[in-house]
């Protein structure tokens, strides 16, 4: 589906998953905070992009202080003055924002230079058997120290192995998602299943 995402229906796009997550959060009674990402190519103006999240969550009854907006880094920045802007706006309105798939895409701490989200998402790629890559290790205990220094929250992906889980905890990564807790379902939330220890 992404493949047919262009720059004739990018803006529509957007804006149809981003009401679609809000109503579908609010009819499975989710309690905990839901990750909106979205393309910062395809928002014009952000008060407008994000009108139709509002109203979707004002009719469903979705708490707007649980969305978090994140921005992929796996899509090239055009305009970093509009993501700016946007973020901006988002924090103006009181919704957190972070960054998802930190350390794969095109800009790294380039962008985490230009702004400070509220957190986060490490990717996959550097999380992926820590346990046993010292390299992998001194990424993330870096990562980890400039958010600690800019009160950025952090979260692993990707997280598939208990070694994993243990690496990460024991170095002070406070939020993981991965495999290992639970497997995506669709329009249902799936069971949660936490390591022992």
């Amino acid at each position: 589906m992404l493949d047919r995402v262009n720059d004739d229906n990018r803006y529509f796009f957007d804006q149809t998953c981003r009401v679609k997550a809000v109503e579908l959060a609010a009819r499975l009674g989710l309690t905990a905070r839901l990750s909106i990402n979205f393309m910062p190519n395809a928002v014009y103006e952000a008060a407008t992009c994000i009108r139709a999240t509002l109203q979707a969550a004002q009719q469903c009854g979705f708490p707007t202080q649980q969305l978090v907006f994140e921005i992929t880094e796996n899509e090239r920045l055009v305009d970093k003055e509009h993501l700016k802007r946007i973020i901006k706006e988002y924090k103006r309105q009181g919704f957190k924002t972070a960054i998802d798939d930190f350390g794969a895409g095109y800009s790294g701490l380039n962008l985490l230079a230009e702004f400070q989200p509220d957190l986060i998402k490490l990717d996959m790629d550097l999380t992926r058997h820590i346990d046993s890559d010292q390299v992998r290790q001194a990424i993330v205990r870096g990562i980890l120290g400039v958010c600690q220094a800019l009160q950025i929250e952090v979260v692993a992906e990707g997280i598939e192995t208990v070694a994993e889980f243990e690496t990460l905890r024991g170095m002070g990564v406070p939020y993981m998602q991965g495999y290992l807790f639970a497997r995506p379902a669709y329009e249902k939330l799936p069971a949660v299943h936490w390591p022992a220890g």
